[in-house]
């Protein structure tokens, strides 16, 4: 009991340290009190205080710098790691299309709507510009494959321009994610429905339109019929795959 009590030890600390930063409001870049003054601070041994900063740097949140004016600093988690950490922790949780789409249904039209009117004639040239990717049929299974992800970049693009809403820009570009290496890892680009990328252009092209016209039901309607029509063919790919993989025992 005491040995576990002793394991636990240096990730309570972190805690209480990640408490200690929230309550000064530090920023990325400040310094941490010194090993010393930690010690003091929290009653703990040179060796637990280590510990405690390791545990905080692998969950990104500060960094250690050696030599001349070195020690612990403040550091700003990117949202690659933050992706990357929450993607570890789903790895064994067997998510299927109907789970990342019931998230996207429920995010992405109520977004598109909210941009009704909203996004400047410059970001719709350029989001309309990186339409031309998926415009035309897939050629082979590669280039389909990058289409599909091509058009989950639109998504994330949108989720950009929501005007300053963290939260939802995170969750949305983390579904996109998720949704991608899920296509590719489970190689469900390989039945081939090579108009999967010209559909999909074509939805976002008219959902463009429907936020330059200030039109939110419009956009909010297209976007749910884009995302339905996306997860059908998705969940069909899936089948068909599990289906090829299970003949092929």
């Amino acid at each position: 009991m005491a040995k576990t009590a002793a394991r636990r030890r240096p990730y309570q600390l972190a805690e209480v340290i990640k408490g200690w930063i929230v309550d000064r409001q530090l920023s990325p870049g400040d310094r941490l009190p010194g090993e010393a003054e930690l010690m003091e601070m929290l009653g703990a041994s040179k060796g637990t205080i280590r510990e405690s900063t390791r545990v905080l740097e692998a969950q990104g949140l500060v960094e250690t710098r050696t030599g001349p004016g070195g020690g612990v600093f403040v550091r700003e988690m990117s949202e690659t790691r933050a992706i990357s950490l929450l993607s570890h922790y789903l790895y064994f949780k067997d998510l299927s299309i109907h789970d990342i789409y019931q998230i996207r249904l429920a995010l992405e039209p109520e977004l598109a709507a909210s941009l009704a009117g909203q996004v400047s004639a410059e970001d719709l040239t350029r989001l309309r510009a990186s339409l031309h990717s998926y415009a035309e049929p897939a050629q082979n299974l590669d280039a389909e494959r990058q289409q599909h992800i091509d058009s989950l970049a639109f998504h994330e693009e949108l989720a950009q321009l929501s005007g300053g809403n963290p939260l939802l820009v995170f969750i949305i570009r983390f579904t996109a994610q998720i949704l991608a290496d899920l296509t590719v890892y489970r190689r469900l680009y390989e039945p081939g429905d090579h108009h999967l990328g010209p559909a999909g252009c074509q939805y976002h092209a008219q959902v463009l339109d429907a936020i330059e016209d200030g039109d939110a039901d419009r956009a909010r309607q297209l976007m749910r019929e884009h995302l339905l029509d996306a997860q059908a063919v998705m969940n069909d790919n899936e089948v068909q795959v599990k289906r090829g993989f299970l003949s092929e025992k």
